[in-house]
């Protein structure tokens, strides 16, 4: 065959196959993923008037870093395993190799690959001291693995492994942004409503400067009641500004848990309403963690690759078996040639050899690591479980008690009032009631939300926040 047609044939060959191998294959590009995770990848938009928490929280999935990290990171798994599953494949090779040399062993044998070898060159002369030889090697070489002491084996059913934990971590991933995109929605609707209570606040402080100017200029109080009344109107007007302030920020910090600009224009719509959730016995939800928690799945996913990585260790005492064959052409120059071809099986065993108690030690101690981690973040696990429902079950007491407070607080101040038109009391106890009715009221809406949230971080402590269903109003 004319060596720049063969030559020519096996490199179209070659750059086919990696044009196939690049068409067959699956595209890993942050659209492409998007999609393998029902992710659509669009550019941030500006939300439309009305975001309630449902749509906060399509928005947060759509658009958060974290759940492309975690998106990039099952890719990441899923080329690891191509990597490994490539183990099992046979390894296709295309060489072109040029040497020109007086060394009467390689002139010899390269004359002998030439197919050029004749009755004068058995001259001892030209044995021993030949003239300079070119010879161009054009080779193809396929090997086969068919026993590798278990490297792919153990590759692949590690790979698959990571295959579930990114799975697992792009679960956890989306339950803390719903924990995350929950926290900041009600922390708008606390800032809202703070301020306004001290809008109201200010309201009613107003019209009590102007109640008392009244008597004051008709004679019936005294000029220090008309300015404590205008100094408690100032420090409700301090608090009004100060809560428009923590309205812009918990605005910024939502649009920061939806993956958007914090500028972004939004209006949330739920309320921060009364309501009751419903949480399971304590027993419940330690069973419930352990089964459902997706860090701890992951867990017990490691114990499970480092069983396989102590299988893989013991294959080290076994033998590598493989076979390969080669086809190629020698001449010297690249347009003639003789061509030759091998095919043969190899197996290497290693009778000795002391790294490979040493592998099987190290991949014992990973897995007891791997055990003692599994178990430390049971118990952990557990702590968490505990103190999120005793957490929320001392939120809930506390918050039954901030209601009839806040009643208490408001009827305190009627009476209060009463008492200071018919003369009976000072300005300074009705300021006095209007602080506590003010304070009372903000630490309801305190109270609530941290209700709201506890009941969150339960969800989250036994892996079941997988919806926000049960914060609709």
């Amino acid at each position: 065959m004319n060596r720049i047609a063969f030559t020519a044939t096996v490199l179209f060959s070659f750059y086919g196959l990696c044009y196939l191998g690049e068409n067959i294959g699956i595209e890993y590009s942050p659209r492409a993923l998007a999609q393998d995770y029902s992710i659509p990848f669009r550019t941030p938009e500006e939300p439309k008037e009305g975001l309630a928490l449902p749509r906060a929280v399509d928005l947060a999935l759509r658009h958060h870093p974290l759940l492309r990290a975690a998106v990039s990171r099952r890719a990441m798994a899923d080329a690891q395993l191509r990597e490994a599953q490539a183990g099992h494949w046979p390894l296709f090779q295309f060489s072109e190799v040029f040497t020109r040399s007086n060394n009467p062993v390689f002139v010899f044998g390269s004359l002998l690959e030439q197919g050029r070898f004749e009755q004068q060159d058995f001259n001892l002369d030209s044995l021993n001291h030949p003239d300079y030889l070119n010879n161009f090697r054009t080779a193809l070489i396929l090997r086969l693995p068919i026993f590798n002491q278990r490297e792919t084996e153990t590759r692949v059913a590690q790979t698959r492994i990571d295959q579930e934990q990114a799975d697992y971590q792009h679960e956890q991933v989306k339950q803390q942004i719903r924990a995350e995109v929950i926290r900041n929605y009600y922390g708008v609707l606390v800032a809202e409503t703070k301020k306004g209570v001290a809008a109201e606040a200010v309201k009613t402080a107003e019209a009590e400067v102007r109640r008392i100017r009244n008597f004051y200029q008709a004679g019936l109080v005294v000029q220090s009641d008309l300015l404590a009344a205008e100094v408690q109107l100032s420090e409700f007007r301090q608090q009004e500004i100060q809560a428009a302030g923590e309205v812009n920020t918990t605005y910024a910090a939502l649009n920061t848990a939806l993956g958007l600009p914090i500028h972004t224009p939004q209006k949330v719509t739920d309320e921060l309403t009364e309501r009751n959730f419903v949480v399971p016995g304590l027993d419940d939800l330690v069973q419930s963690a352990l089964t459902h928690r997706p860090d701890f799945a992951q867990v017990k996913l490691r114990v499970r690759s480092t069983d396989k990585s102590v299988r893989g260790a013991w294959g080290q005492y076994l033998p590598k078996v493989d076979v390969f064959s080669t086809y190629g052409l020698s001449g010297r120059d690249l347009w003639s040639g003789n061509s030759d071809f091998t095919i043969g099986a190899g197996l290497i065993y290693n009778f000795l050899d002391r790294s490979r108690s040493a592998k099987v030690d190290y991949a014992r101690a990973a897995r007891s690591m791997a055990a003692a981690e599994q178990e430390h973040l049971a118990k952990q696990i557990r702590l968490e479980v505990v103190r999120a429902h005793q957490q929320y079950i001392s939120v809930r007491e506390r918050l039954d008690l901030a209601v009839e407070v806040v009643a208490q607080a408001r009827e305190t101040l009627r009476i209060v009032q009463d008492r200071y038109q018919e003369g009976l009391t000072t300005i300074t106890e009705v300021l006095r009631a209007q602080t506590t009715l003010v304070r009372t009221r903000q630490n309801l809406l305190g109270a609530r939300y941290e209700y709201y949230l506890s009941y969150a971080q339960v969800l989250m402590a036994c892996g079941q926040l997988t919806d926000v269903q049960a914060f609709v109003s």
